[in-house]
């Protein structure tokens, strides 16, 4: 039987095998494994890659929210408003920094925060907003910024699943007061293990981050505030050096793939594609697709060899995690209904066109 993994990061490895193993035994013989030169070098060539002042590393992506609130002097009671769907690092954060948690409902076809909803749920305590730019379709930030100037409130970006994502021909991550990136296994830059960073124009905000990531203080044992340990590690930090100049054609990968999809699945009963525009240059981090059918679906690909992943299943307003909320589902319809449609499908640069035939062929035969 033909098999198509969801994502496949052995295949990419042996594709770049020769530079992935040299950066790790330069690192070794270096023995730069905490901070170190590998980690300045990265930290100012994904800078220069997005088109951004400063980077500051971290240990994951959900670290770089937290020390991004923390930076934004995020107080008890400060309310940070965010997408209703997105991975709960995005909600989690704000509250582990002291803040309250508003979730937003989401723009019926991309997923993304809805601006016309955001106006209604600001209050005087509103500090801030992050939207998340979710699969890699970019947010709709001219209303956004328009309302966080508006009410005088900051942006931090979610870009965890965006990397070179475009709005309007500007790189996401380059809106807002700062953004934050997650270089998780899978992702679109991901690393052999853990990894994240902010980046963000202000000198001020990144000198904050970086001490704060660092036991509050950028020299060993200068501590000029207390801080917490997430710190990017060198054998990271070079593997990510080591990918970071294949992204651009990883990119470009993704989006041929997704376009392929859009084209051999028009037109298909009860099954919907995720928009694209000239104006949003999606990077496809995951391709997801609606389909009244969803369960029976995914059923009918798995036996046939298929992997597909719900992302999420839960929208966060009805996660256990928000219960004290007591939210509705009237609150957030545009989230609630995606819970029981969304489907996301194989989709990776190293995606062969036999495997991406199949999926289709599986597809069109369910229908």
């Amino acid at each position: 039987m033909t098999t198509v993994p969801f994502a496949d990061l052995h295949a990419q490895y042996l594709s770049i095998k020769s530079e992935i193993d040299a950066a790790i035994a330069t690192v070794i013989r270096d023995s730069a494994f905490i901070r170190g030169p590998h980690v300045e070098k990265f930290e100012r060539e994904f800078a220069q890659a997005l088109g951004i002042a400063h980077c500051v590393s971290c240990a994951n992506g959900t670290d770089a929210i937290y020390i991004a609130l923390n930076a934004l002097c995020v107080e008890p009671g400060d309310e940070v408003i965010t997408s209703a769907h997105s991975w709960i690092s995005t909600s989690e954060s704000v509250t582990q920094a002291g803040g309250k948690v508003v979730f937003c409902d989401t723009d019926r076809d991309t997923f993304t925060i809805d601006p016309a909803q955001i106006e209604a749920k600001i209050t005087p305590r509103t500090v801030g907003i992050i939207p998340v730019h979710l699969y890699g379709q970019p947010a709709d930030m001219d209303p956004i910024m328009e309302i966080a100037r508006k009410h005088k409130l900051w942006i931090i970006e979610d870009c965890a699943q965006a990397h070179l994502a475009k709005y309007k021909g500007r790189t996401v991550g380059t809106f807002g007061n700062a953004a934050t990136f997650s270089f998780y296994p899978g992702k679109n830059l991901g690393a052999m293990g853990d990894a994240g960073a902010i980046v963000t124009n202000d000198a001020r905000l990144a000198e904050q981050m970086s001490m704060f990531a660092r036991h509050g203080g950028l020299f060993k044992g200068d501590h000029q505030i207390e801080g917490i340990n997430s710190r990017l590690d060198g054998l990271q930090a070079a593997i990510l050096s080591a990918k970071l100049p294949h992204l651009p054609a990883w990119t470009r990968a993704r989006q041929q793939w997704g376009a392929a999809y859009d084209k051999a699945l028009a037109g298909i009963k009860n099954l919907i594609v995720p928009p694209s525009s000239q104006e949003r240059e999606h990077s496809y981090h995951l391709y997801v697709i609606r389909h009244s059918q969803r369960d029976a679906l995914a059923k009918h690909l798995q036996a046939a060899g298929v992997q597909t992943v719900v992302n999420y299943p839960v929208a966060l307003p009805f996660l256990p995690a928000y219960r004290r909320f007591e939210h509705r589902a009237e609150e957030f319809p545009n989230a609630h209904a995606h819970q029981s449609t969304i489907l996301s499908l194989p989709l990776f640069p190293e995606m062969t066109a036999a495997q991406h035939a199949y999926v289709v062929a599986e597809i069109a035969r369910f229908d």
